[in-house]
């Protein structure tokens, strides 16, 4: 299905990736449709979209998964969406995790629903590597056991049975993707590479949980949107799960140190902090898969997407320039 004038929804549309893709969506001449309910998890995700308003093939929709009858009325002849909503933040599902279930999963299963009713040609659904919890061999390929450490990965899961079940049985096609690490401009505040940047440019030790060789799979977010867009476009993957990640790892002292390089503040010296509830100790992507039926070759070294996240950041915030 090639993606050009087509209607398309992104649940999640203003968020951190859901507003990269957006903008890709919108570049290839799509009518796209953002849904999104600007929850208080984090403000300020209206300026990731701002520069659509207007624009006759964009539409903003502010509303929650959760309400089913706002979703059929969104949903009416669609040819794709894009499923990126969902409660993130695995300390945060630790904490809260009826609310982490209800969005995650109930909210897929809503979109899911309201999509074989409406026949919607293609569902692409964002998962995660937290499904996997502690590997038991790296690189982690899709057939790893999925034994989740958190209520985060618990929740992404059980919607990716769900996505199977639709796909399989209930005649709705749906690709799951299970993204790693992503970063790059817009990256919500809670995550490490935007925590760290902030703290660093305050001339503020940056705060590491465990002792920092734990080490992660970190994803520029245009290699992540590239296959994002891959698994709507090609059809032969429907009912398929993807690792999407850098097909690399590193440990965050390394990363915390090439950030110190990166901004001028080696003097700076990390602080070790007590490691959170449901983190894992590695996250590393076994990408073959993708590479062969979505053709998907990350890009974006470390270095030069965490240049790339810093030019943003001293662009926005007129600090670490």
């Amino acid at each position: 299905m090639e993606l050009e004038k087509l209607r398309i929804m992104v649940t999640g549309g203003a968020g951190f990736i859901g507003s990269h893709l957006v903008d890709k969506l919108i570049k290839r001449n799509n009518r796209v449709i953002v849904y999104d309910n600007f929850n208080e998890y984090y403000f300020g995700k209206e300026n990731n979209i701002r520069h659509h308003f207007g624009k006759s093939n964009f539409t903003l929709i502010r509303a929650d998964i959760l309400d089913v009858a706002t979703l059929c009325k969104a949903m009416k002849d669609l040819d794709i969406v894009f499923h990126l909503a969902a409660q993130p933040g695995v300390g945060f599902s630790m904490k809260n995790p009826l609310k982490t279930h209800t969005v995650n999963t109930t909210g897929t299963l809503n979109v899911l629903n309201v999509a074989r009713k409406m026949r919607t040609k293609k569902i692409v659904f964002v998962s995660s590597s937290s499904v996997y919890g502690i590997p038991q061999y790296t690189p982690l390929d899709e057939k790893h056991p999925t034994h989740p450490v958190s209520v985060y990965g618990i929740s992404k899961l059980t919607a990716e049975k769900y996505c199977k079940i639709f796909n399989d049985l209930l005649d709705v096609p749906v690709v799951s993707l299970r993204y790693h690490t992503v970063y790059g401009p817009r990256q919500r505040p809670d995550m490490a590479i935007y925590r760290w940047t902030k703290l660093v440019c305050e001339d503020k030790s940056p705060v590491i949980y465990g002792d920092g060789k734990q080490s992660r799979d970190f994803t520029y977010i245009s290699d992540i949107v590239e296959a994002t867009l891959s698994a709507a476009e090609l059809d032969e993957v429907e009912g398929e799960v993807f690792n999407v990640g850098s097909g690399t790892k590193i440990t965050i002292n390394r990363v915390v140190n090439l950030l110190l390089k990166l901004t001028g503040k080696e003097c700076l010296e990390p602080v070790y902090e007590v490691s959170r509830v449901g983190d894992v100790p590695v996250t590393h992507a076994d990408i073959s898969k993708a590479k062969v039926l979505l053709g998907y070759t990350p890009k974006v070294t470390l270095k030069n997407g965490i240049e790339r996240f810093l030019k943003w950041y001293s662009n926005v915030y007129n600090e670490c320039t």
